[in-house]
């Protein structure tokens, strides 16, 4: 954990009664995720104190560490809220061999901008911070990587893959471009986030096969 001056150490024990505003009916953690997520997109995470997160969620700094160690905490959950239910859509996906792989990579591009577009914060964005390199968010860039290597083995299941197959830089590349759409879908969302979310992702999902060269699903 970063050693910034508005951290602190998990202290134990039960923490005090002294929420600053009504309770929302989320759970504590809960409230500090949701606290973190506004302000770490709206402010910037580096702008964002420990203080600050806490305040937003309606307690005093020295409870949120009964909850949390600190701000990486909440930006490394928060990431991995972004991936995980891909990566386990992905897995199933990968494992339902019996229909064709155009149509399980159109189904897995389709829930992953619902996913990543569906919240009221834009949580991509954060992929960008230069902190997400530290050896913190390890997890999350593997638990990223084993997501892309699922787009990348439904693609080869493709036509497209078995034309590629003797070139593996060729589909590497195509896959690049297909997962970087995919993530990158979030700034055309942002720009006009009153567009129907299910119309959208269905036609970033067709964007993206066509993008690899994928023929109809």
């Amino acid at each position: 954990m970063s050693g910034g001056s508005d951290e602190g150490p998990r202290r134990i024990g039960r923490p005090r009664a002294d929420r600053l505003r009504p309770e929302s009916g989320r759970p504590p953690r809960e409230e500090l995720l949701y606290a973190a997520a506004e302000l770490f997109t709206v402010n910037g995470y580096a702008a964002t104190t420990t203080r600050a997160v806490a305040e937003r969620a309606g307690m005093r700094q020295a409870t949120m560490y009964h909850y949390v160690a600190g701000k990486e905490e909440l930006l490394a959950e928060l990431l991995e809220s972004t991936v995980a239910p891909s990566l386990v859509l992905g897995r199933r996906l990968l494992a339902d061999t019996g229909r064709p792989a155009a149509r399980r990579l159109w189904e897995l591009c389709r829930s992953d901008v619902l996913l990543l577009c569906g919240g009221p914060y834009n949580l991509g964005a954060l992929y960008l911070l230069p902190e997400v390199a530290g050896s913190r968010f390890a997890h999350f860039r593997r638990m990223r990587g084993e997501l892309k290597e699922a787009y990348g083995l439904l693609l080869a299941g493709t036509g497209v893959g078995a034309e590629l197959a003797g070139n593996q830089s060729g589909l590497a590349l195509r896959n690049d471009l297909v997962f970087g759409l995919i993530e990158g879908v979030m700034l055309i969302h942002r720009a006009d986030p009153e567009r129907p979310l299910t119309a959208f992702a269905e036609a970033t999902a067709d964007a993206a096969l066509r993008v690899a060269g994928v023929g109809a699903r």
